[in-house]
């Protein structure tokens, strides 16, 4: 059986067919799975645990479904969905994780991102980043009624939009040394990561070592699916038809 690995979904009530893509795949493939890792961005947006939205509700007894057949889920967050907390994940049956982390892939340790913090030549985004991360900020947001919350994460997707239209590509991408530094850090030679959308296996070398990092494409338009197991790693696109 393979490890799965997904990212970016950014499901969002504004596309259906996709929430459908993604809950095709748990009642479908998934089932099969070792194990499923959501390495960030399952959400368009998370406003947090209480949001009465029907789609985070659909999503959950989706996962929780998955869950309940013996397939363990894991969520790393993104940075979209990073106040997503313990009572949905509860609820959705998934295990948290920390960013970064590192797991035995089938008798090979590599390390788990969502991606984010690797973009280090993209300063105004880990800027704010920093800001919305900080545990009071968080803690203000979260007092606030889900009316005064949606507006602002509106507002924010339309700011983020923004950005990504005027930066430079290379700023949005990872930043090389970034990249060899946390593989040395953890003692890896192969990363998985998301945030980026441009699903690639990109071969490397840290250390005169081969090492290797796999980037996760996005479910925009279709699905992007890692699929790891004893004879190796496959990257595809996933849609509803096949």
């Amino acid at each position: 059986m393979s490890t799965l690995f997904i990212s970016d979904l950014h499901l969002d009530a504004s596309r259906p067919q996709i929430a459908e893509l993604f809950q095709d795949f748990l009642g479908g493939e998934a089932r099969d799975a070792d194990a499923l890792y959501i390495l960030g961005d399952l959400f368009e947006s998370w406003i947090g645990d209480d949001d009465d939205a029907e789609l985070a509700t659909q999503i959950s007894g989706g996962l929780r479904a998955l869950s309940d057949t013996g397939v363990p889920v894991f969520f790393m967050h993104g940075n979209r969905d990073f106040l997503l907390g313990r009572d949905y994940a509860q609820r959705a049956g998934i295990t948290l994780l920390s960013d970064p982390t590192v797991i035995d892939l089938h008798g090979e340790k590599t390390l788990l991102m969502h991606g984010d913090t690797l973009c280090t030549d993209d300063h105004a985004y880990l800027k704010f980043r920093e800001h919305v991360r900080n545990p009071v900020w968080q803690q203000n947001f979260l007092a606030q009624p889900l009316t005064a919350r949606r507006d602002f994460a509106a507002r924010a997707r339309a700011e983020s939009q923004r950005h990504t239209a005027s930066a430079k590509p290379d700023i949005m991408d990872v930043n090389t040394n970034a990249v060899d530094a946390i593989l040395r850090e953890h003692g890896v030679h192969r990363l998985i990561h998301g945030h980026t959308h441009r699903p690639f296996v990109h071969a490397l070398k840290v250390d005169g070592k081969a090492a290797k990092r796999v980037v996760l494409g996005d479910w925009y338009e279709q699905g992007s699916v890692l699929r790891v197991d004893a004879d190796g790693a496959r990257l595809s696109r996933l849609t509803r038809e096949g």
